[in-house]
This record gives structure tokens, sequence and C-alpha cells, in this order.
């Protein structure tokens, strides 16, 4: 096992998980800052040629976790394993956002979906060698079938 270190913080519109999206076709187009902690800046070295990128956080106001539950837009029960639950195991939490600008420590991002002061555990370069037409949605694309009847 390994203890966690916030390498940064969130800086979000988002003071409270009510005013988050959620549910199907949820829109993330806030926009945020990445402020990364002064003794981690040199590790964002050329971050700034990527479009987008993944973001490991978090849910560090969540309490317990639940292996079954229903997430608000759907009623039916799925494995926190197959949901973006903040009631988890672990408490770790990945979201893509796209990068804007860089100014020195701060990355200026949109998509982002944390709270204000969300610690921040990693950043990596999003990379996907898996085709689109690959991409399988498991439950959620059921669930977006049935919505749209």
């Amino acid at each position: 096992m390994f203890t966690p270190r916030a390498i940064g913080f969130v800086r979000s519109p988002y003071t409270d998980t009510k005013s988050i999206p959620k549910g199907l076709g949820a829109k993330h187009d806030a926009e945020g800052v990445l402020e990364i902690l002064p003794e981690f800046e040199l590790g964002l070295t050329d971050v700034e040629g990527f479009s987008h990128l993944f973001v490991i956080w978090t849910f560090d106001r969540s309490e317990g976790f639940e292996l079954i539950g229903s997430p608000p837009f759907d009623e039916r029960p799925h494995g926190v394993f197959s949901t973006r639950s903040p009631r988890r195991p672990n408490p770790i939490a990945l979201t893509v956002v796209e990068l804007l600008s860089r100014e020195g420590r701060l990355l200026r991002v949109r998509g982002v979906d944390m709270l204000d002061g969300t610690p921040i555990l990693d950043i990596k370069p999003y990379m996907s060698s898996i085709p689109a037409e690959k991409i399988r949605r498991g439950w959620l694309a059921e669930a977006e079938a049935r919505t749209h009847k």
C-alpha cells in the first residue's frame, strides 16, 4: 500500500455536490484551475502540448462506501465499479479535462466536475488507442435508450 499525497488542488466554481451536473446528457463545460504545488511545478514541463489531461483526484468529502447503488438518473441498481459514485472503497476519481492554458503551476482547464479545493493526486496526458467505434458504454447506453423513448 502507499499513502497518497496531493500534488495540488482544484479551483472550481462548485462549492457543493448538488451544483455539479450529473446524469444522462450532463455537460461538463465549467472552467477551473488545477493549482499544482510549487514543489511539483517542474513535472508540468511540456504538458501544454496536450489538448486533454486525465486528472486523478480524491473524493475527500465522501464517507463510507456502497458496493451496489442506484445512480441519480437510473432506478436500476449497479455495482460501484460500473458507476462514477463517490461512495467507493478507495475514494479515487478520474476526470478528463481540456487544457486551455498554462501559467506556471496553474493549468486553466474546461470540464471540471470536482468541488473547489479538491486534492489532485496525479495528472497524465490523455491518450487512447481505442477507436471510438470499439467503446461500449454498458448499462449507461441502456439507460439513455430508455429515457429517449
